[in-house]
């Protein structure tokens, strides 16, 4: 019944250098990714702004000559507004009634119309990952 004393199991030094290589891979790879994140919530919102919702913008003021009011909002891409000006042919939704309408931080996206940047049309922008208007992180349909 000598049958454990052959068998051979792993150091203390040994488990702790296992620990350690893993320990320098984890310190050189981590890095890499930690940034991507905050760029793909970056390039989610750009889309939003530039893309999505701003072609459902569009398509609205196709249909109604006229943009949503900022009381009216970005709801009413979802659902016809029941505040004047009516939409004389609303023909939505224009966007998904799923749609959150907030960026990827979880604030809403913030729109004015007439906007202060773009008289003639609409202001759409996220505060960014700072929540702070006027920060260099803000995302803006006006840059």
């Amino acid at each position: 019944m000598n049958l454990l004393r052959n068998e051979r199991g792993l150091t203390l030094i040994e488990v702790m250098m296992v620990v350690i290589i893993l320990g320098i891979l984890v310190a050189l790879v981590v890095p890499q990714f930690t940034g991507r994140t905050e760029q793909a919530r970056t390039a989610a919102a750009r889309a939003d702004i530039d893309a999505n919702i701003a072609m459902a913008l569009e398509m609205y003021y196709l249909d109604n000559g006229i943009y949503p009011t900022t009381e009216q909002g970005l709801q009413a891409l979802i659902r016809k507004p029941d505040s004047p000006p009516m939409p004389m042919a609303w023909n939505g939704p224009y966007l998904k009634k799923n749609s959150k309408l907030k960026d990827p931080w979880g604030e809403a996206y913030v729109y004015r119309c007439p906007g202060e940047n773009n008289p003639k049309s609409f202001d759409l922008y996220s505060l960014g990952p700072d929540r702070q208007k006027g920060g260099d992180d803000d995302i803006n349909n006006w840059d």
